[in-house]
This record gives C-alpha cells, structure tokens and sequence, in this order.
C-alpha cells in the first residue's frame, strides 16, 4: 500500500462525499480473507505517531494516592470510596462505559475494581487492559498515559472477517492521515496468519458516505 493510492483514495472521498454540517470521521476498513475467525484472535492496541484527529475520553477508577492528580488529569475519576455506589446501580457504570474509551485502574485494588465494575465493563471490552497500559501503580504520571491514549487504537475482529478503526476526521492534515493508515496496516499485518495475503481488501470512509477502495 502506497502513498500515491491513498492520497488517490483520498481525493476521491472529499470529492464524492456530500458537505455535512459537522467534521465526518474518516474510517478505514479492511475487509480479510481465508482466516477462521473462530480460532484466529485479533485483538490487540496500538499507538499512531499522530493524533487519530478525535478526542478519547478516560475514566480513572482510582485509591487516594492517585485521586487528587487524577481529578486534574482525566475526564471522569471514581474513587475507591464511591464504588459500592457502582455496584448496587449497574446502570451508572453503563453510562460511564457509554462515555468512556478507555478505564485506567490503580493497581492496588484491581480486586476491588473487578467486583464493582468486572460485570458490566468486562462485556463490552473496557475493563482497564494491562497491554493499552491502562492498569498503573500508585504513582503513576498519569499526564503521560492520558496524553499516550489519545493515539491508542484499539484493533480487534470478532466473528467477522472485518476490522473497522478511525484514522483521522475530514479537517485532519493529508500527511497525518496517510502515516496513521500506514501505521495501522503495518500493524495488522504481524497480527494475520498468512500477513497480507489474508487481505481481501481496504476501503476508506466517511462517518455517512460511501467506501472508496485503496487495494
């Protein structure tokens, strides 16, 4: 995949794509081939050298040596204190989950943040991932792991031969889009058995618009 078929591709989607009244996403999907997804686990974070042109929202589930510096640093911060709150009320912790990307955890009462949040965040993919760097000790810089997440993708495929991921919004520069795309092909390929041959093909989209194919 070159940078001559992406710009291409680019040119072709802000030319076909209609004016919308707010900044668009810019999807990229691969669509794979010849791999059981049934035995094949695709799940796995990386981070762009650029920001992905949309802001990740953190909720820090955290003990008191962490809250104080949290509470400046994240968007949402629980501690320790409130989580019995969570637990009795499902409903909040799938609120916060619905306005989250990712939960960071202080590593000190994990126990704790299982209990309280395990049932309902652990379904839907968000409980603190040690891999995405998301579960930290009690004195952690959590400036640094706030301002990393925000050019953290998560890759994943179920059941479907599909991965779907955001590499920019329509405002966001050329160059920024082509190296974020370039990043996250580089770092599915290592991820696929048979590597770019389990590639059937990839298109680039808009939030609402058609797919304009770049291999």
């Amino acid at each position: 995949m070159d940078d001559k078929s992406i710009k291409e591709a680019l040119n072709k989607l802000k030319k076909d794509s209609p004016k919308r009244n707010f900044k668009q996403t810019i999807d990229i999907v691969f669509n794979l081939k010849d791999i059981d997804m049934k035995k094949q686990n695709i799940d796995f974070f990386i981070h762009l050298h650029k920001s992905k042109g949309k802001k990740t929202r953190v909720c820090a589930l955290v003990a008191p040596e962490l809250t104080e510096q949290s509470e400046k640093v994240c968007d949402t911060t629980i501690p320790d204190r409130e989580f019995e709150k969570y637990q009795q009320n499902p409903r909040l912790i799938k609120k916060l989950a619905d306005e989250h990307d990712f939960f960071i955890a202080q590593s000190t009462i994990m126990p704790k943040i299982a209990t309280a949040f395990g049932r309902v965040l652990g379904p839907r993919g968000k409980m603190p991932n040690p891999k995405a760097g998301c579960i930290v000790p009690p004195n952690a810089n959590l400036k640094q792991l706030y301002e990393n997440l925000q050019k953290t993708l998560r890759i994943y495929s179920k059941n479907d031969p599909v991965i779907h991921t955001i590499v920019g919004k329509e405002d966001t520069e050329e160059n920024i889009i082509i190296d974020n795309l370039k990043t996250i092909y580089d770092a599915i390929i290592p991820h696929l058995p048979n590597g770019k041959h389990n590639i059937r093909s990839i298109y680039i989209k808009y939030t609402m618009g058609k797919s304009i194919k770049i291999m």
